[in-house]
Order: structure tokens, then sequence, then C-alpha cells
């Protein structure tokens, strides 16, 4: 008979097998990283997306794996909390020496997380609620960044740039590009007061792939200056082109947003390169940061800690989000912190017909799918625990009145057993009746780009109105209520027949036979919701919104394999926005 394993050698064969498990992980997810490079070079889109789709899933697959492989392993001990103390323990002292240790402690209590599934909170005993190293555990051994010395011209110090990233194509114009991207750089010093010349340049060494496009991000220093660039390059069959110059941190900012899919970028050391493009970016958090490179895991682990955080220096509490009531999530949010939490309701109000895992299917949707730019990335907790007195009165009541199955409130705690966090936005219906008047305008211009953005990325938002939608800091229209989303190809876009008679186009009846599912683009603006000088805004601009030809027409685009470009960048920063690339 085999003897029993002591606690100690229980510790330290789990914490082995789960470090075995987050380097199979790491192996796998660099190895569908480093094959953008390739997509990109060969126009390999469909590859790109298939590539992003498998790496989201690779670590829940591992971490599912190995709970496996430690429930088989501890037993009757398995939830035996002495043990995972010393299992944690164990697993700090080996991680200490990896470059990645913080996704090496995020993965760890992944793990953990669905050991423990009936454990609300977290518990810092067995799980890496702050992370075990105040400082780097391990020094920097290659720089995430190449320096460039001033060059005799600002054209040299571009191209030197461009071609050391070394495309295995050839760039279609290089000339005449670096030329654009001169003057631009020079218009821009000047017109930030910096000298007319780059006196040194540090440009993160690995290119950033996402979609159809490629980008070299970096910071140049002129004099006091010290100026983000990004320099976005295309792919097309007769080779490369720079498509775009970004030059600034709002630029940047909206290109790493919360609402776009993630980058596939070949690193070593993420600790490095988020705080590289912490340099350029200072107002992004770096959860944001994280989740934008593709750790999302991570970056929910920093954003818990944010939260954490926060809490240590403000004496706001969680209230009710401003604008209408959702028939579907109660959402709630704290004045001086810009992000909203929302929970699925006990029940629906009408006419609501879907159901709580038909929801949660739409959010896994838009984790999946490509963003856009237009879809708020809503990141997943499980079992969250905190301090009632973070939570108002009113509230409170409303949790237990609407959401009593998710919430549990005692008299210290009040533990939430699935919520969705994502950034805070203004209810565009609450901004167009607050902002001036030409801002008010935009966001209704970009209303429409953001429908027909999330169309061409094959999502149909389902309900229009437009509270359903939201203005960013850098006034972008997004998109953030899924309950009804589906994709553009399963949905069935009619024409309405025309009416048989006078009474016919008055009665409160539809005069002709329909199915539930049916989609009538004609009645798109009685949902609209704007008041009349604004709605005239939107029809002169999306009228063919209206049309049931324009979504059958991006229904056969979809179902064709087509994959629009969709610009993270204003026209204007782009270089060629008129000659067809």
């Amino acid at each position: 008979m085999t003897p029993q394993l002591s606690d100690s050698r229980l510790a330290n064969l789990g914490a082995n097998t789960i470090l075995e498990g987050f380097e199979f992980f790491q192996t796998q997810f660099n190895a569908i990283t480093r094959r953008a490079k390739k997509r990109f070079e060969t126009r390999d889109w469909a590859g790109m997306q298939d590539d992003a789709t498998e790496r989201l899933d690779s670590q829940d697959k591992m971490v599912y794996q190995i709970v496996d492989e430690v429930r088989d392993l501890l037993g009757n001990r398995c939830e035996n909390k002495l043990i995972w103390a010393s299992i944690k323990a164990v697993y700090s002292g080996l991680i200490a020496h990896r470059d990645n240790w913080e996704l090496a402690e995020t993965f760890y209590n992944s793990v953990t997380r669905r050991i423990f599934t009936t454990s609300s909170g977290v518990d810092p005993q067995v799980e890496f609620v702050d992370t075990d190293f105040e400082v780097p555990p391990t020094k920097t051994k290659t720089l995430v960044y190449r320096t460039y010395n001033r060059s005799d011209s600002i054209s040299a110090l571009i191209r030197t740039i461009i071609l050391d990233y070394q495309f295995q194509i050839p760039f279609k114009h290089l000339d005449q590009d670096i030329h654009h991207i001169t003057d631009r750089l020079k218009t821009h010093l000047r017109e930030i007061g910096a000298l007319q010349v780059v006196e040194w340049a540090e440009m993160i060494k690995a290119a950033f792939f996402r979609r159809k496009a490629a980008y070299l991000v970096g910071r140049l220093y002129s004099g006091s200056h010290i100026v983000p660039i990004v320099i976005a390059l295309r792919s097309y069959k007769d080779g490369i082109v720079v498509d775009a110059l970004l030059l600034n941190e709002d630029d940047a900012s909206i290109l790493f947003s919360f609402a776009r899919s993630y980058f596939h970028i070949d690193v070593d050391r993420p600790y490095d390169l988020v705080r590289f493009l912490r340099s350029i970016m200072p107002r992004k958090r770096i959860a944001e940061l994280y989740i934008s490179l593709g750790y999302n895991k991570h970056g929910k682990t920093e954003l818990y800690r944010d939260i954490l955080h926060h809490f240590a220096y403000t004496n706001n509490k969680f209230e009710i989000a401003r604008g209408q009531r959702g028939m579907v999530m109660v959402t709630f949010t704290m004045p001086d912190y810009d992000i909203i939490i929302k929970i699925i309701k006990d029940r629906f109000d009408p006419p609501k017909k879907t159901n709580h895992q038909a929801v949660k299917d739409k959010y896994y949707l838009v984790f999946m799918h490509d963003r856009a730019g237009r879809l708020i990335d809503a990141q997943k907790f499980e079992r969250l625990k905190f301090d009632r007195q973070y939570f108002s009165e009113d509230l409170l009541e409303e949790l237990q009145a609407v959401a009593a199955n998710a919430v549990e409130v005692t008299e210290d705690a009040v533990t939430i057993s699935l919520a969705y966090i994502e950034r805070r936005v203004i209810p565009l219906n609450i901004y167009v009746n607050e902002a001036d008047e030409e801002a008010a305008r935009t966001s209704v211009i970009d209303y429409g780009n953001a429908i027909k953005d999330l169309a061409n990325t094959n999502i149909f938002p389902g309900d229009l109105l437009l509270k359903n939608f939201g203005v960013s800091r850098h006034g972008r229209v997004l998109f953030y209520d899924y309950d009804e989303i589906s994709l553009i190809t399963d949905c069935k876009f009619r024409r309405m027949p025309p009416a048989r008679s006078y009474v016919d186009e008055f009665s409160d009846e539809p005069w002709f036979a329909y199915d539930e599912d049916d989609i009538f683009p004609e009645q798109f603006p009685q949902f609209l919701g704007l008041r009349d000088d604004l709605r005239d805004v939107f029809i002169k601009h999306h009228s063919d919104l209206f049309e049931a030809t324009y979504w059958k027409k991006i229904q056969e685009q979809l179902n064709n394999g087509n994959i629009p470009l969709i610009y993270p960048y204003s026209n204007e920063k782009r270089l060629y926005p008129d000659n067809g690339y």
C-alpha cells in the first residue's frame, strides 16, 4: 500500500505542477504570438483571426487541466488551506527568478479560484492578493527598447528605425513614406515648441500586430520634450505602406483602447514593456495595458488591486450608475473612479425574453470577438467581496430588490457571485443633451460610424437606443449593452412590403406576415430617440442604415470572408487617405 504523502511533500509537488502548467501555457501563448509577423507579411488575415481566438482560450484550457491534476494529487486534502499556504510559499520561491513572475502569480490565482469554488472573496493565505515582490525580483537582462542616437537628419533616423524591424517583404515606396513622416514630425515639433531635431529615440524592439496592421511604438526626445511616436503599417500585395503617424498621448491611448482587441507582440519581460508604454500614456491604468497586450487575466489581477488601492484613499461609496435603469443589468459606480460594475438581475423587465445563460453567452461572444474599437471590454469577476462601507444604502436596497440571487449582503460585507467590470463612459442619451451643440453633432455622426464599424465586424447591436451607447473621454462612441447583440450573418434583414391602403399605413398592427427574428431597417429612425436637429444630422450622414440593401451587402461581404479595414485613428493621421491605400 502506497504511504500517504506528507503535507510538505504535497506542497512541493503541487507548486511544481502549477508551475509546469504555467510554463506550458506560456510556451503556447508565445508560439501563437510569434506567428503574427508572418501572418502580416503574407497577408494571412484569416489566420491572424484564428490565432487571436486560439490565444484567448489557451490559459483557461490549461488552468482547467492543472486544476484536475492538482485535485488528483491532493485528494481529500484538496481544500486544506494550510497545505495551500505551503504551496503558495513554495511556488513564490520557484517563480522568483522568472522575468514573468507577475503572470505566474496570476496563473496560480486562477487555479486556486477554481479549487475553492465555494469560498467568497479572496484569501491572502492561499492567493496572491498582492504580489509577493515589492520590486521586480529579477533584473532586466535586455532592454525592451532599442536606442537610436541623433542622426544626420530626421529622415535618416526614421529610415534606420523602420528598416531595423526587418520585415521579409519590401516597402512599396519607402522614400515617399519617410518624406511624409519627416514633414509631419517637423510640423508637430514646431507646434509643441520643441526643437527641430530629434536628439535620440527609443523604440520597442518588437512590432505590435493586430488585425491587418503592424505598429512601431516608441518615444522621441527633442530638448525638454518627450514625444510618443507610433508608425502604423499596412501590408499589401505589392509591399508594405506606412499608413499613419501618431504623435501624441491621446492618439496612442485610442490605439491601446479598452474597446479594441488585443495586440500580439513578442516580448520576454512584459513588466518592462508595460512600464515603457505607461511613460507615453501615463493616464492608462497598468491593468488596461496588460489587457491590451493579451495578458487579460493578469490585467484583471491588476484591476482588482487598483480597486483595493482606491478604497484606501476615497471617502466615496458605490452608487447606482447615472442613466436609465437597465432591464437586464443593474449597474453601479463610484463618483471618483471610472469603472462600472454590472450584475445580471434576477428577473428581466418586459419585453426582454432572454435568460441568464444567454446573457453570459453574449458577453463571452464580445470577449472572443474583434471589438473594432466599438465594444467595451468587460472583465468577468466571480465571487467578488467588498466591505459593506463602500456601498450606499440606496444601492444596497436596489441590489437586494433586483439581484438578490447574485448578491449577498451581511453586516460587514457585500459578496457578488458574478460581475462584469467595464471602463465608465457617458451614456450617449445623456451626452447629446448636456454637451455643446458641436460636440453633440459630432457624437451623433460617430454613433452611426459605430454601428457601421460593428456591422463590418459581424456584430448587430440589436437595440439601437442611445442609452446603450456611450462616449469615451476621447469623444468616441462605444457600445456596451450586449444582451441583444447577434451576428450580422445570422440576421434576416427585410424591406417592409408597401401598405395596401391608407388604413394599413396608420394601423397599430402590421399588414404583412413576419417572423420574430426579422429586422426591418426602415423602422430604425423611430428608435433613435434624437431631437429633430440631431436626427437630421444622423440621417444626413447615415441614411443608408435605414435600407435593407445596406445590411444585405454587409452580409454578403462577411459570408465571402472579407475582413474590412477599421482604422484606430482619424483620417487626418493617415499619410495617403485619398489614394486607395
